[in-house]
């Protein structure tokens, strides 16, 4: 028998394997269609992707300690299939928070890192195809790949039949991150690395936090959506460009805006911003699936009465001094260290709650103007989101800017914070974008 290619996984992948165990880091794209998906057609496109990018066909290994993964000479995805009570009434969030919450990774010790399920809605002409995996295996990038990929084979099978695409073979994943940081740019003097492992330490402890709803119950992620209409995110998006930052910069502003709502009071917030490193990389690369993303955790000082372009060019020029000077390279490693403490003694955060940051945004905004060959092919609507019910951020947003509108999931650690209390936040939050678009009427 030949030997399955396998490999130790990376400092910032296995950071993850342990966030997934606690409910952090659970990938999912979930697509709403108004045509029954073909099965066997889709799961032949699906097996295509994993021929094609070989840690898709990878199984997670956790052995004395050690996370590796073993990656399958063929693909073996195969889906399943659910019906769903006929009184869903918003299928695609509902089943967006079902698989965020799926963690078949909690006591697993050799799973796969990529999963997909068919949900039926009966008597609604409703489909939803739901893909889930482990975000070790795969960033934002990645599921953007891996969405665009499925969708230009479902368009090929929809007007040529199955069997037109065989894939490229690839034999075993890629490096990880931290294998490929250009030369000296991830290290740091012993000295130098302690100090800054303490005063991030430090710092944490002084950093203010959303009101925690309910610290005692079991937690679960839910999703708040956010969206602009296109006049709205032209607008916006004017703003930015006027003011020479980006999209994420508006977002932190109009966050950290809807969280402190005190004039009275001067508070320090954190806000992680992750940037995909796969350009700057010693080997850079394009299409390769994994996770290639780092953070660089600022922190924000709000005193109260702020206006959103002068705090997004504020906190957006923080980030950008950060990555100039390449801290999500030098800093990776400390902030993989802590999250990892912080998993094992919760009690190191603000009532044991894991709570990292108030909000994490991306660096990048996903741009999409495929809708009209999407709805071709049936799809209709897709959203696409992390878990962050462990360690992480009291909202991750994940922001897309789709046919020229801005649609944001919001994803909460619930019960931690309400449904009621994070639906108010981003509604401040889309209050304060839409306030500040109106200045660059045209």
């Amino acid at each position: 028998m030949l030997q399955q290619p396998s490999r130790t996984v990376g400092h910032t992948e296995r950071s993850w394997c342990h966030a997934v165990c606690g409910g952090t880091g659970i990938a999912v794209v979930v697509l709403r269609t108004s045509k029954p998906p073909n099965i066997p057609r889709l799961q032949t496109s699906l097996r295509t992707l994993q021929t094609s990018h070989p840690i898709l066909r990878s199984r997670l290994v956790h052995n004395n300690n050690t996370f590796s993964f073993l990656t399958s000479p063929t693909p073996s995805l195969t889906l399943t299939s659910h019906t769903l009570p006929s009184n869903v009434t918003d299928p695609l969030t509902q089943i967006l928070e079902l698989e965020l919450n799926r963690n078949t990774w909690h006591d697993s010790t050799n799973d796969q890192v990529f999963f997909g399920t068919v949900y039926t809605l009966p008597n609604a002409n409703t489909w939803v195809v739901a893909l889930r995996l482990h975000v070790s295996a795969c960033d934002r990038t990645t599921a953007l790949l891996l969405l665009r990929e499925l969708l230009t084979l479902m368009e090929m099978e929809e007007e040529h039949g199955a069997g037109q695409n065989s894939g490229n073979h690839k034999e075993e994943p890629g490096l990880a991150i931290e294998d490929l940081v250009p030369r000296g740019q991830g290290k740091k003097a012993v000295w130098t690395r302690g100090l800054d492992m303490l005063a991030y330490s430090l710092n944490s402890l002084r950093l203010s936090n959303l009101k925690f709803h309910d610290t005692k119950n079991p937690r679960f992620s839910q999703a708040v959506r956010l969206q602009l209409n296109q006049n709205d995110t032209k607008r916006v998006l004017a703003g930015c460009k006027l003011n020479g930052i980006k999209l994420c910069g508006a977002l932190v502003a109009a966050g950290l805006m809807a969280t402190h709502c005190s004039k009275r009071s001067s508070k320090k917030y954190g806000v992680v911003t992750l940037t995909d490193c796969r350009s700057s990389l010693e080997s850079t690369l394009t299409d390769n699936f994994g996770f290639y993303h780092s953070a660089i955790l600022n922190t924000h000082e709000m005193k109260g009465g702020e206006r959103l372009w002068e705090l997004a060019k504020r906190t957006y020029e923080a980030f950008a001094e950060s990555k100039k000077c390449k801290k999500h390279f030098a800093d990776m490693a400390d902030l993989n260290f802590l999250m990892c403490r912080a998993i094992e003694n919760p009690s190191l955060t603000a009532a044991a709650a894991l709570r990292t940051s108030v909000m994490s945004v991306f660096e990048e905004t996903v741009v999409d103007n495929d809708g009209a060959k999407q709805r071709e092919i049936g799809v209709e609507d897709y959203m696409g989101c992390a878990s962050v019910h462990g360690v992480g951020p009291s909202m991750a947003v994940f922001d897309t800017v789709r046919d020229g509108s801005l649609d944001c999931v919001c994803v909460y650690p619930a019960p931690l914070h309400s449904r009621e209390q994070m639906v108010e936040i981003v509604g401040k939050m889309k209050g304060f974008l839409v306030e500040a678009a109106n200045v660059h009427k045209e």
